[in-house]
């Protein structure tokens, strides 16, 4: 309220106060206003540039010379001729890191002002315009200040190798999301700045920064990592002798996996069979023979004393097994699970160039075989076709890798029931009879033929071959051998001069009859052979499809109802079983209650299972020896941050769960959980979207109230203090229009709270 009897003094103080108080007001609304990209800042990057290299320097802890090392490399490539920049380096008042960051170009860095305090981040639209050939960002977990266009900061990092910048950056062991937990369980210390794994997987190169622990606290005692007033903290709580050594040995052990990794993929790539003795790798062979389970349990002693990784393969070949052989396979591979091997399968008609094969695709240094017993003249007539023993071949065309045969001692056999295996009695009794009766119509047929002159007994011959031949597509070998053999006898007696005898007067026939045997019989084992081939590629077709069918329908689910309704659903179908499916409410507790999509209700002791599984992150239940009165074989869904879940499967119709279906199993529930863990994320996301959008609003509303109140504010301020000069007490009327400026604005005010109140 303006009035012209107030003086021309006291009028320009309430008007400068009502401009001072806007101005303030809505000077807030300027700077925290969010990051966004200037338009005309905006540039093309051509979609076909090369992505940029990404190069990590790696270490245990803060202290161990990370920034040192990454920017003594960018010296040597800006001596090189390479264009580098420092986009985001943090030197921690450290004076050798600083004197390196001389003589770099050092962009600048965007500010933001956040719950009163100003901070500083890397300044990425800047170094998209810079474009320089080489970009230093230091701290790659951090997570930027709120405003910024990424979360975090490797996000930043990933926008400019897709713009084809070359980037060098830092990261301790402790960021890593899968080692996290392993983190906090070593120093009782929770890293809430974490990046997944996959940005570690991506990098073009990681060179690892390594110190000793007392070198480190050292560094730390004398100031050179944290301020003094710091050091002595850090150094009871993170930085003590025993999780630097943890650290280090994580850092070094994950640095370790990464080069056996690549140099796996060189030898592929390049196509060296050659095995390099980089380190030691184990493999051992395993079958259905009861010696397979001293066998692992040796080679994991062996494995453990080495402190090398090792292999437990399984080759499948065309010969069927029986139902006890192929329980018994099941049971060694899962002891080797247990034991902490590498469970790989393959298919080879040949099983020496099957483990070969593996062993050379994995640098394998050692091989592992059983010591093989007194064979019987059958298997030593069938070894001399082959080339000898699968010991002698192996150790003849290794080259380079170590063959290791064990002993297995008496005491060391799992007792097993003796049972009589006859191969050709694999196949069902009424195959037998079928095929049988099918030789004996064609021997009618044709010895009907015969009799009428139409055809010759040659003919009969390649007749009889030919239906032979063709019940290997659709019988087991044992019947096939069984038709070969009668329908050749049967072809002597009847067909062959003189008929009705055993004899043979020419020795033509006595070779045809002999070819005859031996074409039927090889043709029968040769059809009956891809016949089981067939079959196989079939059942891992299936289950191919099986997981592109998951992963397809996974990727269009849009909330964790949808996800858990396609799993149960595609679980159910493969398997063709019931399923139930139970989250967990945190890291460590499941709920109580199966989800509402689930096919079948759990009883109390099924979901004390569940339990059981979801804690210990191991499979429970039936075909297990874990809980195994259970209805359902339960298998946790995990995550890099532990057990999201578990998944319980009731199978209709299923006798004996083979390892293939395990594996097939836990593929599904993996995949499950990653979607799981994806909507989760996703929801998280929202969850924190919306608590910055109610932040921000918050934050406007009470700069809109601070600009309501500061303008009648300012007016009582400049009226009181006129009302204590001595010439205005003197004048009545400019007292009172002071009195009524003052009562005005206490109105307004009053007026403003009551709004904000209702």
């Amino acid at each position: 309220m303006e009035s012209t009897n107030i003086p021309k003094e006291t009028s320009d103080d309430l008007h400068d106060a009502r401009q001072s108080a806007k101005r303030e007001s809505d000077e807030p609304l300027k700077k925290n206003q969010p990051d966004a990209i200037p338009q005309s800042e905006e540039r093309e990057i051509d979609a076909l540039h090369q992505r940029g290299k990404l190069k990590i320097f790696f270490g245990m802890a803060a202290g161990v010379g990370k920034s040192y090392a990454m920017l003594h490399e960018a010296h040597k490539h800006l001596k090189e001729g390479t264009d580098v920049v420092v986009g985001y380096v943090e030197t921690h008042g450290r004076a050798e890191t600083a004197a390196l960051v001389e003589g770099l170009e050092i962009l600048s860095r965007k500010h933001f002002t956040h719950i009163g305090a100003t901070a500083e981040e890397m300044d990425t639209d800047a170094i998209l315009l810079r474009k320089p050939e080489l970009v230093l960002v230091d701290e790659l977990a951090h997570t930027n200040v709120e405003g910024s266009r990424h979360t975090k900061r490797f996000q930043d990092v990933q926008e400019l190798l897709e713009a084809g910048i070359d980037v060098f950056t830092t990261v301790n062991v402790q960021h890593l999301e899968s080692r996290a937990d392993t983190v906090r369980q070593i120093t009782g210390m929770t890293v809430r700045e974490t990046l997944p794994d996959s940005v570690l997987e991506s990098a073009d190169e990681i060179e690892l920064v390594d110190i000793a622990p007392d070198e480190l606290l050292e560094r730390l005692t004398e100031g050179k990592i944290y301020p003094p007033d710091h050091a002595e903290h850090a150094d009871e709580n993170f930085f003590r002798k025993g999780n630097l050594t943890a650290l280090r040995e994580m850092s070094l052990r994950l640095t370790a996996e990464r080069v056996d990794q690549q140099l796996r993929d060189y030898m592929q790539d390049k196509h060296i069979e050659e095995t390099w003795k980089s380190g030691e790798r184990l493999l051992v062979a395993i079958s259905s023979s009861p010696y397979s389970e001293p066998l692992v349990r040796w080679t994991r002693r062996m494995a453990y004393t080495m402190d090398a990784s090792w292999i437990a393969l399984s080759v499948e070949t065309a010969k069927p097994l029986s139902e006890t052989d192929r329980d018994r396979l099941t049971k060694n591979l899962q002891l080797a699970r247990e034991l902490g091997a590498e469970i790989i399968h393959t298919t080879d008609d040949d099983i020496v160039r099957g483990i070969l094969r593996v062993a050379r695709q994995e640098n394998v240094s050692q091989i592992i075989v059983g010591k093989p017993f007194k064979q019987k003249l059958w298997g030593r007539i069938k070894s001399s076709f082959q080339g000898g023993t699968v010991v002698d071949r192996l150790i003849q065309e290794s080259d380079t890798i170590d063959v290791y045969v064990v002993r297995v001692e008496a005491s060391d056999m799992p007792k097993q029931e003796k049972v009589i295996d006859v191969p050709l009695l694999h196949s069902d009794l009424r195959q037998y009879i079928i095929t049988g009766n099918l030789t004996l119509m064609s021997a009618l047929v044709c010895f009907v033929m015969f009799s009428s002159h139409i055809i010759s007994y040659e003919t009969v011959g390649t007749l009889m071959l030919f239906s032979t031949t063709m019940m290997a597509l659709a019988f087991g070998r044992g019947p096939v051998l069984l038709a070969a053999v009668v329908s050749a006898a049967l072809w002597n007696y009847f067909f062959i001069p003189p008929q009705f005898t055993w004899l043979i007067d020419k020795v033509d026939d006595v070779f045809m009859l002999g070819l005859y045997f031996i074409v039927a019989i090889v043709a029968s084992i040769l059809t009956s052979r891809t016949r089981t081939q067939e079959v196989m590629l079939r059942q891992r077709e299936d289950r191919t499809v099986a997981l592109h069918s998951l992963s397809r329908d996974l990727s269009v689910a849009v909330t964790q109802k949808d996800v858990l309704s396609v799993a149960v659903e595609n679980i159910g179908q493969v398997f063709n079983a019931e399923i139930v499916v139970f989250l967990g409410e945190n890291e460590e507790v499941i709920h109580p209650y199966a989800e509402q999509v689930s096919t079948f209700h759990p009883t109390p002791k099924e979901i004390s299972v569940a339990t059981w599984v979801f804690v210990n992150h191991k499979p429970a239940g039936k075909f297990t020896d874990t809980l195994p009165s259970a209805q359902a074989y339960y298998v946790p869904m995990l995550t890099p941050r532990g057990a999201i879940g578990v998944i319980g499967v009731r199978f209709n119709a299923l006798l004996v769960l083979t390892l293939e279906q395990q594996t097939l199993l836990e593929n599904f529930a993996n995949q499950i959980a990653s979607a799981l863990e994806r909507e989760k994320l996703n929801e998280s996301s929202k969850q924190a979207e919306i608590v910055s959008e109610s932040e921000q609003l918050y934050a406007s509303l009470l700069r809109s109230i601070s600009h309501e109140i500061s303008t009648p504010l300012a007016i009582i301020n400049s009226a009181s203090n006129a009302l204590q000069d001595e010439k205005t007490s003197a004048d009545s009327e400019l007292r009172l229009t002071l009195t009524a400026e003052i009562q005005e604005s206490v109105g307004r005010m009053n007026r403003l709270l009551e709004g904000v109140i209702s």
